[in-house]
C-alpha cells in the first residue's frame, strides 16, 4: 500500500490507523510526503522561532523529526528496525516547499509545490509507483479534502502518475481517496460535546470537511490499533494538540475534531472487490499475499 500525503501530520489526521493496521497485518507500506510543511502554524511558545514568515525558517527540518516519531509509533511495537515505517520524500526532503494557503506569498516562492511545473513531480512519483509497485494507492479527493492547494496537487499528481506507473509495470491498482464520513463526524462531535478542553470551541456548522455517507465505498476499523494513532498525532506537537480525553485533537485554530475509531474511503479506480455495501479491506478482492 502506498499513500501519499502533502504535509507531515496529514498521514496521520486523514489515513494514521489505516497505515497501522496494515502493518500490524503485515503489508508492505509507504508514504511518501510531498512538502515538509515549512508554512505550518506551531501551536504553543517552545518552538514558535522556527516559522518561516519572521522567524528562523527551520519548521520544516523540525517536521521532519515530528513524522519520524510518528511514522514509528504507528509501526508495530515489536517491529524490527528495517520494518518500522521511515518518511520518504518526493525528490528527497526539501525538494518541493509548502505552498501555503491560497493567495498567500508563500505560494509564489520558487520552489513552493504549485510552482512547479506538473510533470516534474509527476515524474517523480510515476517513478516510486513503479518502484513499490503497489496493489493500492491512497491519495486525497479533487478538493484536496479542505482546500488546501498542496493537497489538490497531491490529487493532480497522483491522477497523472497512476496511468503511467501502470503502463510500466502492466498491472492494476486499486486507488482511493481518503475522506471523512458525515455521519462518523457527527457522532464524534456529539460525544465530545460535554469535554471541550479549555480554550478550544466546538466546530461552526459545516466547518469540518466530510464525506456524504452514500459516497463511501470502504470503511477500515482501526479500533485495535487506535493507541498508535492517538500517540502518533501527539508526535505532530507544533500542529496537533490531543485531548486528554485522547478522543479528541485541534490544530492551531484550536477548533475540536474527533479521532474516529473508523477511517472512511471512496474507491475511484482499480479492480472491484464485488462486496456488497462498504468494503471492510482495501485489499479486498486482490491476492494480497502480505499474509494478513
Amino acid at each position: 500500500m502506498l499513500l501519499v500525503h502533502a504535509h507531515p501530520d496529514d498521514e496521520t489526521i486523514m489515513t494514521g490507523g489505516t497505515i497501522a493496521r496494515y502493518l500490524a497485518e503485515g503489508a508492505q507500506v509507504a508514504v511518501v510526503t510531498f512538502t515538509l510543511g515549512e508554512e505550518g502554524e506551531v501551536i504553543g511558545d517552545r518552538w514558535a522561532q522556527l516559522v518561516a514568515d519572521g522567524g528562523a525558517d527551520q519548521l520544516g527540518g523540525f517536521r521532519i523529526f515530528e513524522l519520524t516519531t510518528a511514522l514509528a509509533a504507528l509501526s508495530p511495537p515489536d517491529a524490527s528496525a528495517e520494518r518500522v515505517l521511515r518518511p520518504r520524500f518526493l525528490g528527497g526532503a526539501g525538494h518541493f516547499r509548502d505552498s501555503g494557503m491560497a493567495g498567500s506569498p508563500s505560494a509564489r516562492h520558487p520552489r513552493a509545490l504549485v510552482q512547479a511545473p506538473l510533470d516534474a513531480p509527476v515524474a517523480l512519483l510515476a517513478d516510486i509507483i513503479t518502484e513499490f509497485a503497489p496493489q493500492v494507492v491512497v491519495t486525497y479527493d479533487p478538493a484536496g479534502t479542505y482546500g488546501h492547494p498542496d493537497h489538490v496537487r497531491v490529487h493532480e499528481v497522483t491522477a497523472a502518475a497512476l496511468p503511467i506507473a501502470r503502463g510500466r509495470l502492466g498491472t492494476d491498482i486499486k486507488v482511493y481517496e481518503s475522506v471523512t464520513g458525515q455521519s462518523a463526524l457527527e457522532s464524534g462531535l456529539r460525544a465530545a460535546a460535554g469535554r471541550v478542553p479549555s480554550g478550544w470551541r466546538m466546530p461552526h456548522e459545516g466547518e469540518l470537511p466530510r464525506c456524504p455517507d452514500d459516497v463511501i465505498t470502504a470503511e477500515v476499523d482501526v479500533r485495535g490499533v487506535y493507541a498508535r494513532k492517538v500517540a502518533a498525532l501527539a508526535a505532530h506537537a507544533t500542529q496537533v494538540t490531543v485531548a486528554p480525553s485522547g478522543t479528541e485533537y485541534a490544530l492551531s485554530n484550536n477548533i475540536l475534531t474527533p479521532i474516529s475509531e473508523v477511517e472512511h474511503f471512496v474507491q475511484v479506480d482499480g479492480p472491484r472487490s464485488g462486496a456488497v455495501g462498504r468494503e471492510s479491506d482495501l485489499f479486498a478482492g486482490l491476492d494480497c499475499g502480505y499474509g494478513g
